[in-house]
């Protein structure tokens, strides 16, 4: 496959898979109204560990920074590694995560191709 068709192709794939995620972190009560303050999400960190949960990385940088790319069009990135950090966040919280993590696990192959 050409890099422009791959590259096509992710961006068909992409927005259902982000629409899947904030639904089900919504479905699951994760979603939150209330953006945190503009220094946590300044946070030169990976997943903005030191300023706020996987959760609100998830929602406020992760889900924000990619409906963008998707929809300007910026380049894609060309990995993604999301997986393992969200089975080490959910594996020991209460309630059934498998949705989320199936999703990110999905985001993840799409750009491993």
């Amino acid at each position: 496959m050409l890099k422009n068709e791959l590259e096509l192709k992710k961006r068909r794939l992409i927005l259902p898979l982000l629409t899947a995620l904030e639904d089900e972190l919504r479905n699951k009560g994760l979603w939150q109204e209330i953006k945190p303050d503009q220094q946590a999400l300044d946070s030169r960190e990976p997943f903005a560990i030191d300023s706020l949960s996987f959760v609100q990385w998830l929602q406020f940088i992760f889900l924000d920074k990619m409906v963008k790319l998707v929809r300007l069009p910026q380049p894609l990135p060309r990995a993604m590694r999301v997986l393992p950090m969200a089975e080490e966040y959910f594996k020991n919280l209460p309630g059934n995560s498998a949705e989320i993590t199936d999703i990110i696990g999905r985001i993840d192959l799409l750009f491993s191709e």
